[in-house]
């Protein structure tokens, strides 16, 4: 007789970052234990820091099975998951913000600073949905994300400018898609724009659907990536597409910068200079990365989920 499949609950804020963590290990523990999944949206829920404190969680808005598993991303679903871990095993993605031994397991990035422990499991970058691809294409065709402001570097739209100019001329015979991101500062969005060529193309964020980028990833080459978000390397990593970085100067004390270096210090992304190297790379070795995949197999190990039968 084959066991009843392990129900997962997904606490979300809806914030696209956090949606991207929990849509990447849902989908390998959808795989590989044959989980149903089930999206809870914290924000409709409302916790008290009483219950929150004492696992007591109030009458759920949603009629859903009961779980064998609960993870959540993203601060504003702490107090929903906290009141509910007398209902389940508990998991929060990214360093929280209370005491990790209220919660059964964190999955977090390296460069969160979290001390080794037998509940942690320390992440390169962070999870998201994309999918390591079989094999690259032949087409020399390159796609170049671009971030914005942050805490974590020195945004420097001229510096970014120059070296994308650099970038596009010194290989005429490749073809470039560019978008920017929400960060991405109206003024320097108009001066991508200005770019547009028969080679080159440029793709406003507003105007690109749910599996725009996986799709985009499966037939570029090369990715060239602003330093500024983790989650945008994370990804063209993930899907094994040879990246570089378009070089901003790091915020000291920061930790994203940090993990951004343990990433060329692995290998896994190249400078500016080593990406202009593998430009001219017939077979560019792909990069190995599949955190989510790794994260899934982990809690399945722990026996916080079961695996198929």
């Amino acid at each position: 007789m084959t066991e009843q499949s392990p129900v997962i609950w997904l606490l979300t804020d809806n914030k696209p970052g956090h949606l991207n963590q929990l849509r990447g290990l849902a989908n390998r523990l959808r795989v590989l234990a044959g989980a149903s999944t089930h999206w809870v949206e914290a924000g409709s829920e409302r916790t008290g820091l009483f219950r929150s404190l004492f696992g007591w969680a109030a009458p759920m808005t949603n009629q859903l099975p009961e779980p064998d598993l609960i993870i959540a991303a993203g601060s504003r679903t702490h107090r929903l998951l906290l009141s509910l871990r007398r209902r389940g095993r508990t998991v929060v993605l990214m360093r929280p913000n209370f005491p990790r031994f209220l919660v059964d397991a964190v999955i977090a990035p390296i460069h969160d600073g979290l001390p080794e422990h037998q509940r942690v499991l320390a992440t390169e970058g962070t999870l998201n949905r994309m999918v390591p691809l079989a094999r690259l294409t032949l087409k020399k065709e390159a796609l170049v994300l671009i971030g914005g402001p942050s805490p974590h570097f020195d945004w420097q739209a001229a510096a970014v400018m120059s070296q994308l100019r650099q970038l596009v001329a010194r290989h005429p015979d490749w073809s470039w898609t560019i978008s920017n991101s929400r960060r991405t500062p109206a003024s320097l969005t108009t001066q991508l724009e200005g770019l547009e060529s028969q080679k080159i193309k440029v793709v406003d964020h507003t105007r690109t659907h749910e599996d725009w980028l996986s799709h985009q990833l499966a037939t570029s080459r090369m990715a060239w990536v602003t330093p500024d978000s983790s989650s945008m390397l994370s990804e063209t990593l993930t899907a094994g597409v040879p990246t570089a970085l378009l070089e901003l100067p790091p915020n000291k004390g920061s930790r994203v910068a940090l993990g951004v270096r343990r990433f060329l210090e692995k290998d896994l992304v190249h400078s500016y200079k080593g990406g202009l190297a593998m430009m001219t790379e017939t077979n560019p070795p792909q990069p190995k990365l599949w955190e989510a995949d790794r994260a899934a197999r982990w809690l399945m190990e722990r026996g916080l989920v079961r695996g198929r039968t």
